[in-house]
């Protein structure tokens, strides 16, 4: 179950101290966690909820990472989940097949924390601002998951740690206070 806001990470590794020192950086960093062992049962794991990011490695008993990646690039309802491999190969062509598979990102064992903190970060952002975001075409206010509808600014602010000045075009300065010139002149001093 995840909290609200929190963005969902599930750590895909068959070493148990791997995920819970995973699952602690991830929880301390205001991450929600889901955890599997292996490839089938992230899969599982996928059918029943979203995550908005998946950290996988490579070397996993019955399917490997790599096969995890081209499953759920297959899936109309998953393709879009960006993937992080996490593993202790380091071999370009392991780097390269990650790609192939469809990764967005590729981290080495033994990794940096912070390092790989940001990339988490980064690719839950880029991920929120491709996607499709449901919008009023009259108010312009954006529908989140919750089904709570905010304005565009809060909205991005809230879920991309974004934030926004705000100033006023000459259109809607000639709306709201008609004579333009005067709003101008009364800023230029």
């Amino acid at each position: 179950m995840t909290s609200k806001n929190k963005p969902l990470i599930l750590i895909v590794d068959d070493n148990t101290r791997n995920l819970k020192f995973l699952g602690t950086l991830l929880m301390d960093n205001g991450y929600d966690v889901g955890v599997a062992q292996n490839g089938h049962k992230a899969l599982e794991f996928i059918e029943k909820t979203i995550p908005h990011l998946i950290l996988l490695d490579i070397m996993m008993p019955e399917m490997d990472g790599f096969e995890v990646c081209r499953k759920l690039g297959q899936n109309r309802s998953t393709a879009a989940i960006p993937i992080i491999f996490l593993t202790a190969r380091t071999q370009n062509s392991d780097v390269v097949a990650a790609f192939e598979a469809g990764a967005v990102d590729y981290v080495t064992k033994p990794f940096n924390s912070a390092e790989l903190l940001a990339r988490v970060k980064t690719h839950i952002e880029i991920n929120l601002l491709r996607g499709m975001i449901p919008i009023c075409a009259h108010c312009k206010s954006i529908r989140d998951d919750e089904g709570v509808w905010s304005q565009v600014d809060l909205y991005f602010e809230r879920y991309a740690s974004i934030k926004f000045s705000h100033g006023m075009c000459p259109k809607c300065t000639d709306e709201l206070y008609g004579d333009k010139e005067w709003y101008q002149r009364a800023n230029d001093d």
